[in-house]
Order: structure tokens, then C-alpha cells, then sequence
């Protein structure tokens, strides 16, 4: 199901900046006041992990993109572009519902996801358990 919710231009511009350009390590996008529109809440070039889970609300549901860099045995660095969807079990109901139905239109219109995060609470996207689901996704 479809909520009809757009996506903002700066949302694929900051995409592309992470991933064609290496700008950015990671964006949070929510939804604009109206609730018409994906925007970006936040862009970093922070490369520590605890940096972008700091910005995940404890209660608001987000989207992510995080530029998640691992070593695979001595295969050396890898890097997987992660789509993460946050939604925190003490959030609104309604807004899990919106965020849940506007999913598709932002994962859609971002080309590039090797892999996908769902979180509700922190230990859902602790880098240990995110480590585990990125090193053997052939998404």
C-alpha cells in the first residue's frame, strides 16, 4: 500500500553524494510537517557508527542511509550502502502506519541498496548485529 507521499529532490541529491561521490557517511530522512513529502532531516561525513545511531529518535520514526564499512575476513575493507527503516515501538502508531506505507516510494527511487535494516529498538541496529545481516546479504 501507497500513501502517496512524495520524494524530495534533495533526498536522491544527497543520495547520489554518498553514493557516486563519497561526500557523505550517512542521511536521515523523516517526513515533512504536512506529511506530504520525504526531506532530509540530517546528512554527516561522520565515519563512527555511535555518530549515526545518536541521530535514530528514541520514539520518531526515520529513514536511513548509512555507508557501512566492514572488513570480511583478510578480504579487507568492503562497504555496503544499508537502507535503514526506524521505527521505534514507542512511536505513534500513526506515524508507524505512514512511514510504513511510504517505505516503498524512497527505496524504490534510491538505485543502490545492497542492504536493508529494520529496527524498533537500538539493539535491532547495533553495528554487531548489522555487521552479521550486511556480510552475508547478497542483496
Amino acid at each position: 500500500m501507497s500513501s502517496g507521499v512524495a520524494v524530495s529532490q534533495e533526498c536522491l541529491e544527497a543520495f547520489q553524494s554518498l553514493k557516486l561521490g563519497k561526500k557523505l557517511k550517512f542521511i536521515i530522512y523523516t517526513l515533512s510537517a504536512d506529511n506530504r513529502e520525504i526531506v532530509v532531516a540530517k546528512t554527516s561525513t561522520s565515519t563512527n557508527y555511535d555518530d549515526f545511531l545518536a541521530e535514530l529518535p528514541a520514539a520518531e520514526c526515520r529513514y536511513a542511509i548509512y555507508d557501512f564499512e566492514y572488513e570480511k575476513g583478510g578480504d579487507g575493507k568492503r562497504s555496503k550502502i544499508c537502507f535503514y527503516t526506524w521505527s521505534p515501538d514507542d512511536s505513534k502508531i500513526k506515524s508507524k502506519m505512514l512511514f510504513a506505507s511510504s517505505k516503498d516510494a524512497l527505496r524504490k527511487a534510491l538505485v543502490g541498496i545492497s542492504a536493508e535494516i529494520q529496527g524498533t529498538d537500538f539493539s535491532e541496529v547495533d553495528y554487531t548485529t548489522v555487521l552479521e545481516k550486511v556480510s552475508r546479504s547478497t542483496f
